[in-house]
């Protein structure tokens, strides 16, 4: 007898439905699994097979033949062992003929016929809904993920003996409810963070425009602390980011448990010796990486010169882009990749150039530990900014002299507002995602804004792209004062946050008389 289970496969961060076919039919005894199958696919006979015993339904000898079409397209993972086990039941007459004819099934069995959870349901039901489904089976622990998409049922079955009995008419008792959480507050908060006004002003533009930020400065100086408390004050994600963001997170199996929805922005903070497959994604078979998981959200990436300089020139691409495209013999997938790089760094080993009294490093030390930061990685960085070492005054200071996350957020969500107006329609959400086609049309300046822009080009040697980012970022400053047009003191704080970073200016220390330390004085 034959029949057939919808279910799906994921390319990408992307569901594609799969028919499961399965034919039970006389002859020599045989379980095959054919249609560009992995191994663990394979596996799901045994599964299958030891988990209907276990649960009292003996396979007479019989020839089984599952074939999971499309066939050019790979199926991996342990997603099709539950649907495959509904078409042989059905195939054997424990589930009637077209009980789940317009249903996708999903789920991973255990050999005593319960159902594991499996990633990816969340891009799954969104397929099914689009395929005409009207019903989508998952495991127990997957139903409040589904539940997200509006417009079909979602059923969480618990073991194979509810999916005989849905099927015959009795519902679960596992029947899922739809949890979306709530607004959590934040523990941490800029208020933490003492003095450094410099830094907090680089954030908040940084937040309100999703500008890149490198912070170069001493150990201990609030960089990493700057850069944790940067989403407190990001807009929160509209339904179309959360749904983006739910979809990678559940493909890679992060989705938290019981939540249908994720609604705060992600924050990545791999370690510096990250590899450029766990960074990027990757593998024979392509999977995400960390700038696909900090899509619409912060990676962030401390002590960023200890990096591999093969692992840090791959960002180059997905900074431009805002996607990454990984091609492997495997195949060819293309990720989500729009994220706020925040980057820290010392600006030489020891950490405490050009401070001249404390580093150790000599001349060469501070050039050879700077150069590995390429110019062209530098130059796709918005602002730049001087983290100094706070001082006893500012830690000890009393009274309500701090910048919060709360006000901060306040001035970042007028300015997201003002943008929202003005590209409605466009695709545009942030200023740092204008082309350089559109700078034109939505940057209008002043006379002098142009003449300082022009005096900037050709003083500081700006780059083409160099002199588009600073046009966007004053953009970002006009929009949190509430102007229309960028004037001179917009374009002059632009230009000095791309250009004031000491850590690519070691040469600038190098004067007649200037104490340089030397190997000598290195060893002490």
């Amino acid at each position: 007898m034959f029949c057939s289970i919808v279910s799906s496969a994921i390319s990408g961060v992307e569901a594609v439905p799969v028919t499961v076919e399965a034919d039970v039919s006389e002859g020599m005894p045989y379980f095959a699994i054919v249609g560009s199958v992995s191994s663990q696919v394979r596996e799901a006979q045994e599964r299958v097979r030891t988990a209907f015993r276990n649960i009292g339904i003996v396979l007479a000898p019989k020839r089984i033949t599952i074939n999971l079409a499309p066939g050019d397209i790979r199926k991996d993972g342990t997603r099709f062992d539950l649907p495959i086990a509904a078409a042989v039941l059905e195939a054997l007459g424990y589930i009637e003929k077209g009980a789940f004819r317009k249903a996708m099934v999903l789920g991973e069995l255990h050999l005593d016929g319960t159902i594991e959870k499996i990633p990816g349901v969340l891009p799954s039901v969104i397929a099914a809904k689009e395929n005409g489904c009207e019903l989508c089976i998952v495991p127990t622990e997957n139903a409040a993920e589904g539940s997200a998409v509006d417009g079909i049922r979602i059923v969480g079955v618990r073991n194979i003996s509810e999916l005989i009995a849905f099927s015959h008419g009795r519902a679960p008792s596992s029947f899922p409810g739809n949890r979306v959480p709530e607004d959590e507050e934040y523990t941490i908060d800029f208020s933490d963070i003492h003095g450094q006004k410099t830094v907090k002003r680089a954030a908040l533009i940084a937040a309100a425009g999703f500008h890149n930020l490198f912070l170069s400065g001493p150990p201990g100086s609030g960089k990493s602390m700057t850069a944790e408390r940067i989403p407190t004050i990001l807009p929160p994600l509209s339904e179309e980011e959360s749904l983006e963001v739910s979809k990678i997170y559940s493909v890679v199996g992060l989705m938290p448990r019981g939540v249908s929805m994720i609604r705060r922005r992600p924050f990545r903070a791999p370690h510096h010796t990250i590899t450029p497959t766990a960074l990027c994604g990757g593998g024979f078979y392509p999977h995400p990486g960390e700038v696909t998981l900090a899509h619409r959200g912060v990676l962030f990436l401390d002590e960023i010169p200890e990096m591999m300089p093969a692992t840090l020139e791959m960002l180059r691409q997905p900074l431009e882009s805002r996607e990454i495209t990984i091609s492997r013999l495997g195949g060819t997938c293309v990720y989500p990749a729009s994220f706020l790089l925040v980057a820290a760094a010392n600006p030489c080993p020891c950490g405490y150039f050009p401070d001249m009294n404390r580093c150790i490093c000599t001349h060469r030390d501070v050039l050879d530990y700077q150069k590995k930061l390429s110019k062209a990685f530098m130059d796709r960085i918005d602002l730049k900014c001087d983290v100094q070492a706070v001082s006893y005054e500012s830690l000890t200071e009393k009274g309500d002299f701090e910048v919060s996350s709360s006000s901060m957020r306040k001035k970042v969500m007028r300015a997201i507002e003002i943008q929202k107006e003005r590209y409605r329609g466009t695709g545009v959400t942030f200023n740092s995602e204008l082309t350089a086609s559109s700078i034109a049309k939505h940057c209008e300046m002043t006379d002098e804004a142009e003449l300082t822009v022009r005096l900037a080009f050709d003083k500081l040697g700006l780059s083409a792209r160099g002199y588009h980012h600073v046009i966007k970022v004053a953009r970002t400053i006009a929009d949190l004062e509430g102007t229309d047009r960028i004037n001179d003191a917009h374009i002059s704080e632009a230009i000095c946050l791309r250009c004031s970073d000491s850590f690519s200016s070691a040469s600038a220390y190098q004067m007649p008389g200037m104490r340089v330390p030397s190997k000598r004085q290195k060893g002490g």
